[in-house]
């Protein structure tokens, strides 16, 4: 079950004063840290950090931003032109949160796998390494793109179909800012969400906005991962590839 937002993290945290020595080790002048897969923030000696690492799959149809929104998240520059993923891209995202029951402090490391459609229609054995030891799938729609609205039934069946195992599941429309060309009514949206009990977020628009841009969709992901692991510890909330460590 997808927790009530900020009922498991404390909200906003980002704006607090408290959360800038945490929020700072993943900036640069201001902007975001490109994290290779062997680097992670670096803390000073007095302060212990918990990582724990997920991994994120970036489903939907060819066209609807699956790479622009990896890139949104990493706070990368957003591609102007569109091509086709032709294989399996992966972007580590660092994100720190405060549990709001005990105010400790987490580094979330989401790694985001995305794959080209046509690529996984070529390449039989490209869909089964992104969904191997999968914790999350986003689900992506275009609001200008009305038929992958439409499939996004057909991609929710096949996942709860699968033998992967209990999966967090968010849904993400993208370019929201084109509403002169949207194909998707709201309404539609909220039949939608009473039907799936999927969350629905939002995303558009070509200039990032900071964190304040990303932090709706990571907080949303980073606190149904949580409360999934702290339902399956039965409340120890220990997750199979966390790292402890005092980052220095």
């Amino acid at each position: 079950m997808i927790p009530p937002p900020g009922s498991v993290i404390v909200a906003d945290w980002h704006r607090c004063k408290e959360s800038k020595e945490y929020f700072n080790k993943i900036l640069r002048k201001k902007k975001r840290k490109n994290f290779g897969l062997l680097e992670s923030p670096v803390m000073p000696p007095h302060l212990t950090v918990d990582t724990v690492h997920y991994k994120v799959f970036i489903s939907g149809k060819s066209g609807v931003g699956k790479s622009a929104l990896a890139a949104r998240l990493a706070g990368l520059n957003i591609p102007i032109m569109h091509h086709e993923t032709t294989g399996i891209e992966t972007t580590v995202v660092y994100w720190p949160v405060k549990l709001r029951e005990s105010g400790r402090v987490l580094f979330f490391r989401l790694q985001f796998w995305d794959c080209g459609e046509n690529a996984l229609r070529r390449f039989d054995h490209l869909l089964p390494s992104c969904k191997e030891q999968v914790d999350a799938v986003l689900f992506l729609f275009s609001f200008t793109d009305r038929t992958s609205f439409d499939d996004l039934s057909n991609q929710i069946v096949k996942w709860n179909e699968s033998s992967y195992g209990c999966v967090v599941k968010v849904v993400i429309g993208t370019k929201f800012d084109l509403f002169m060309h949207c194909d998707v009514a709201q309404r539609d949206v909220r039949k939608f969400q009473e039907r799936w009990r999927i969350p629905v977020l939002r995303t558009g628009g070509d200039i990032a906005d900071g964190l304040g841009d990303v932090a709706p969709i990571l907080n949303c992901l980073v606190e149904s991962l949580w409360q999934q692991d702290c339902t399956a510890a039965g409340g120890g909330c220990q997750h199979t590839q966390q790292e402890t460590a005092t980052l220095f």
